[in-house]
């Protein structure tokens, strides 16, 4: 398994050109999805940079990137996020780049590393180093045709034989490792942290866990993505968790709970989180990582109503 069901469906493209840090506030939204259009009928840009995956706008945009790019900045997104970036053609990510650089939008994290089903950052074995340093290479060489600067690594799964300080110190350790390749070319490594309980097994999952590992790491060049889903289930309590990590975190991914649909269909309430997150300078993307509550054009209308409201603080 390599990465969320959904994320293979086409959800993704991320990256973000600048290295972000972020904010709360506002008033409750309530559940009828209130919808707070621009005064030029919905093209002004976001406050925030809200960043749809290729393939979320479909039924509006059709399949060819370009047309959801124009779509995306027509509707006043200001970046936008492909997780599958580095299994694209290097013409079409070259593409990518110019259709987004030519609007002035920013591409956020693509994952570098996100294998679910085997024990690596955790072990202290030369191969699985050789293995990991060689991957982000390929990330390097990526970021290099698109200019994404960001890269999401999730650490694979915890050793059941090994002490916890051990597998730590490994992780630590394979980190700094990888930054030697990321480091000199300015790729930054972003640690997403994922749920147990969509994601049993796995050796990174909680937003204190990944902002011990980037004090330990010592190095700008590695930072925590604040995947909002996943923290609502392990920890909750959202905007201190997040105010309290503020330093290490560099991007942000998007999703209610329960169901991981657009915000405003969960309880979580991001309209207070994105203006809290605007107070404190964020420049970065928070990319849209979730599903439609609805299916076809009128679900991807919701989605964009939903961000408008959230968007109005």
């Amino acid at each position: 398994m390599k990465r969320r069901d959904f994320v293979s469906k086409g959800l993704g493209t991320a990256a973000a050109v600048s290295l972000p840090f972020l904010g709360t506030a506002g008033r409750p939204l309530s559940a009828g999805r209130e919808s707070a259009p621009p005064p030029d009928g919905g093209t002004s840009r976001f406050k925030l940079g809200y960043a749809p995956p290729f393939g979320l706008f479909k039924a509006h945009a059709g399949d060819d990137p370009a047309a959801q790019i124009r779509f995306c900045a027509d509707e006043g997104f200001t970046a936008m996020f492909d997780n599958g970036l580095m299994g694209r053609p290097a013409a079409q990510q070259e593409l990518i780049s110019r259709e987004l650089a030519a609007r002035g939008m920013k591409l956020g994290p693509f994952v570098l590393y996100s294998d679910f089903g085997v024990k690596s950052f955790v072990l202290r074995d030369k191969d699985v180093r050789a293995m990991l340093v060689e991957r982000m290479k390929k990330g390097v060489e990526t970021m290099k045709r698109t200019g994404c600067a960001q890269a999401l690594v999730v650490p694979g799964r915890f050793d059941e034989s090994l002490a916890w300080e051990y597998q730590t110190a490994n992780v630590v350790d394979n980190l700094r490792a990888c930054l030697d390749v990321c480091r000199p070319a300015g790729l930054v490594l972003v640690l997403e942290p994922l749920n147990p309980k969509d994601h049993p097994g796995l050796f990174l999952t909680r937003i204190p866990q990944a902002y011990a590992l980037c004090r330990a790491v010592d190095d700008p060049h590695c930072k925590i993505l604040d995947d909002l889903y996943h923290q609502q289930i392990t920890e909750g309590n959202l905007i201190p968790n997040i105010e309290a990590a503020w330093s290490e975190i560099a991007a942000f991914h998007v999703g209610d709970s329960p169901g991981r649909k657009e915000p405003t269909t969960g309880e979580i309430n991001y309209r207070n989180i994105f203006k809290w997150i605007h107070g404190k300078g964020y420049q970065g993307v928070l990319c849209l990582e979730h599903g439609l509550s609805r299916p076809g054009k009128e679900g991807e209308r919701a989605v964009i109503e939903a961000y408008r409201a959230c968007d109005a603080f």
